[in-house]
């Protein structure tokens, strides 16, 4: 494993740190608390040398399913925190079935996000992408675009990151509805909230018919995916899906790219069922060089890079060490997480 400056022996708990290529920023700061009995750094082979006699495990390989091998060393673990807002990577029955409570970097990505959905937006309404390949073929056309004012976004995903996605495009003069676990009116941020299926039965309670998903798509000029990577969210854009959206209708998604069937929107793409799609995640990432997504006309293809802004590494440590301080004094943790539904309890 990677050699770590050595310190007297203390009697604390043992937190050890999953990491990839980089350490995590200021990790000085953390090697050095004297009320941790040792911090360990393990990369994802290393990580079952590195869990057993751990409490406290911080995942800053970001999306890294080691966790999963590696936890039958977990002997002592009793906290986990994911330097990412979606923890769909730990969600494995193990963990979820254990008394080990996981927390999430919910906060840190909220903002930049909406700003980054605000660009998209923007970018499909005044054509961006066609002025600059014009301008890299030195060809002066004139054109005209769409107002933003006035269009209908419907937001898949009603936590943090949904709600402040609203509050962005809202604010841009758009008309915002949401979709998410349960259908209601008189919300803060969306106004109406249908509920994110395609079925019309309520998620909570099973039953009943509620205004859902498909009753929204067609009224959506734009609709932005940022729901959490759940048993009922995955596939959720398929086929059917993409057939209900508006003629014309843009896909953005900065969720996770499984949200999405992508058979069915590169088939949706190619027979013009909806007008253009932006892609920041995929089912597999990177993006295959193979991928159809890369070349077909109305995508923007960007690497998962939605939320990271400068300073977010940063932001993320600052985040897990006021965890990390909550934890050795036995206080409520930040961010906790619903291991049922994945999710943090609240959102």
């Amino acid at each position: 494993m990677t050699t770590q400056p050595q310190r007297p022996p203390a009697t604390g708990p043992v937190l050890t740190i999953l990491h990839g290529d980089d350490l995590p920023p200021g990790h000085e700061t953390i090697d050095a608390d004297p009320r941790l009995g040792a911090v360990r750094y393990a990369t994802a082979d290393q990580l079952p040398e590195a869990l057993p006699g751990a409490q406290a495990l911080f995942v800053w390989d970001l999306f890294s399913e080691a966790v999963t091998t590696a936890w039958p060393k977990a002997d002592q673990l009793r906290w986990v925190h994911a330097a990412t807002a979606g923890v769909d990577n730990l969600m494995f029955p193990g963990l979820v079935d254990s008394d080990v409570t996981v927390t999430n970097s919910r906060g840190v990505f909220d903002q930049p996000i909406a700003e980054y959905v605000l660009g998209l937006v923007l970018s499909f309404a005044k054509d961006f992408p066609g002025s600059l390949d014009l301008q890299r073929n030195r060809v002066w056309r004139h054109r005209e675009t769409e107002r933003l004012g006035g269009r209908r976004a419907l937001v898949v995903g009603t936590g943090p990151i949904g709600r402040a996605i609203a509050r962005q495009l809202s604010a841009a003069g758009m008309r915002v509805e949401g979709a998410g676990r349960t259908a209601r009116e008189s919300d803060p941020d969306f106004g109406t909230v249908v509920q994110a299926s395609l079925t019309g039965a309520d998620t909570d309670t099973g039953t009943g018919t509620v205004p859902n998903l498909g009753d929204a798509l067609p009224r959506a000029d734009y609709v932005v995916l940022a729901a959490p990577l759940t048993d009922a969210t995955r596939g959720l854009v398929n086929a059917d899906a993409l057939a209900r959206m508006k003629d014309g209708a843009r896909l953005i998604n900065i969720a996770r790219g499984q949200l999405v069937v992508e058979e069915d929107l590169v088939s949706a793409l190619r027979h013009g069922t909806i007008g253009g799609a932006a892609l920041d995640v995929f089912e597999s990432e990177p993006l295959p060089e193979s991928s159809p997504l890369w070349e077909l006309p109305g995508v923007i293809v960007s690497p998962h890079m939605s939320g990271d802004v400068t300073g977010w590494r940063s932001a993320l440590v600052e985040l897990f060490t006021d965890n990390l301080d909550r934890f050795l004094a036995g206080e409520e943790l930040r961010n906790v997480v619903d291991k049922q539904r994945g999710y943090v309890a609240g959102a």
